[in-house]
């Protein structure tokens, strides 16, 4: 086969010396004809020229190697080290990354400067996701706000920034610049803020923010408020407890106390249902009852919200007051969603557990509390409400410390057919009337 090739090669080199040389009869005749050779080693390719018996050599190649296997080698190459491959994009990222953070102080808005998150840049997703957590806001104190309003609510009442992520310069234009002096501002894509965000139409901007002091912050209505504290009790629901802080903050409360078991007040869900009610006034988290009188005022009366009471259920009661020694009472049979009827000659509660056995016939002695409507004369003086989660109701120490305080359980009349309203709903009627009541006094 090599013989026969290289024969050929040396006809085609024969007869196109010949057509070359025929000038005798006036007729030149130049050939244009490639031949290639397939051997082992590189080929040899004959190239026509304008010149006789000038042969174009093709550029030398590696000796010993062919041009397709050297690229079948280099594509082979790539596919089986793909980490090496992902390692030098991942730090190209990385470097261009850190790059923009060095060059970017330089755009400015404003005066103002800010970075341009560019990609790579995650800061935005996790600082996102662990601020969801309530341990880590607890642990690191750090809370997540979004939106213009609930942001310019924050500034304004001098809460602390770190971070803000905005889409373009004119949603950071519609906050307060002269307050986000010692932040980060990191511009960043529309697209990934909506990706992280929780609402169903963001506005473009997302900020972290110091967890508030309540005893630092400034509030702009302490001049309107009364001397109204709304105590929540085991709330569990972000939204109910939302919208009981939004409406003691209309109210005018002087602040809010939470017990623990209560749902984190700065929760996502939560801050969007308070709409601002954060930096309008102090909400105390996390209160045990012990720590509960240190925030309440000596000469205060607390009251409790419950649906269990009402003059119109005595013939409930009488049915109760006969099987009362066969049913066991808890706390939650006082709560604002309980359906059974009056407990005001209640004074017992039996108990099965072990520490109670020595007890007089198993029974523990219950706070007595009257019963009271909610547009009757009770806020006369410094008031404190009680209002209980929907699940478990109200605990006994909030009924121990209307006892002790002289309170009363407020009952609100409802249609026969409803068993009671909703846990935000009764707050804020009875805030709305013990704020009533004690602008009468003043």
């Amino acid at each position: 086969m090599a013989a026969y090739i290289r024969s050929m090669i040396s006809l085609v080199s024969i007869e196109r010396n010949v057509f070359l040389h025929s000038r005798g009869s006036g007729v030149i005749v130049e050939t244009k004809r490639y031949a290639r050779g397939l051997r082992r080693k590189p080929v040899r390719v004959l190239f026509p020229e304008n010149e006789a018996d000038k042969v174009v050599k093709p550029r030398p190649q590696p000796a010993g190697r062919d041009v397709h296997r050297e690229k079948g080698q280099k594509v082979k190459a790539a596919i089986k080290h793909p980490e090496e491959e992902f390692v030098k994009a991942r730090s190209n990222v990385q470097a261009t990354t850190k790059h923009a953070h060095v060059t970017g102080t330089k755009d400015q808005i404003d005066g103002l400067p800010f970075e341009r998150a560019f990609a790579g840049d995650k800061r935005l997703g996790k600082l996102v996701s662990i601020t969801r957590s309530r341990t880590f806001r607890e642990h690191q104190g750090k809370i997540l706000l979004e939106g213009r309003r609930l942001i310019c609510d924050a500034l304004n009442a001098g809460a602390n920034p770190h971070m803000v992520f905005f889409s373009t310069a004119d949603r950071l234009r519609e906050l307060p610049l002269d307050k986000l002096k010692r932040a980060t501002l990191v511009k960043v894509k529309f697209e990934d803020i909506k990706i992280w965000s929780d609402v169903v139409a963001p506005q473009g901007v997302i900020a972290i923010f110091a967890r508030p002091d309540p005893l630092r912050l400034n509030f702009g209505n302490k001049g309107d408020s009364v001397p109204f504290s709304l105590i929540c009790d085991n709330i569990r629901d972000p939204g109910n407890l939302g919208t009981m802080l939004r409406c003691a903050a209309a109210a005018g409360c002087h602040d809010v106390l939470l017990t623990k078991g209560c749902v984190d007040a700065w929760e996502p869900k939560v801050l969007r249902a308070a709409m601002g009610a954060h930096f309008r006034l102090p909400i105390y988290q996390s209160l045990s009852w012990d720590d509960m009188e240190k925030h309440l005022p000596k000469s205060v009366t607390v009251h409790v919200a419950d649906s269990s009471c009402g003059a119109d259920r005595s013939e409930e009661i009488k049915d109760l007051q006969v099987n009362v020694s066969h049913k066991t009472l808890k706390a939650g049979d006082y709560g604002w969603v309980s359906t059974r009827s009056n407990r005001n000659n209640v004074r017992y509660e039996e108990s099965d557990s072990d520490a109670d056995s020595d007890c007089e016939e198993g029974a523990q002695s219950l706070p007595t509390v009257d019963s009271k409507l909610y547009h009757e004369s009770w806020a006369q003086s410094p008031t404190a409400l009680v209002i209980g989660g929907e699940t478990h109701g109200l605990s006994v120490d909030a009924l121990q410390l209307a006892e002790k305080t002289s309170g009363h359980r407020l009952f609100i009349p409802v249609a026969p057919d409803m068993d009671s309203l909703n846990s935000a709903m009764a707050a804020s009627i009875l805030l709305f009337e013990g704020r009533k009541q004690l602008l009468k006094l003043t």
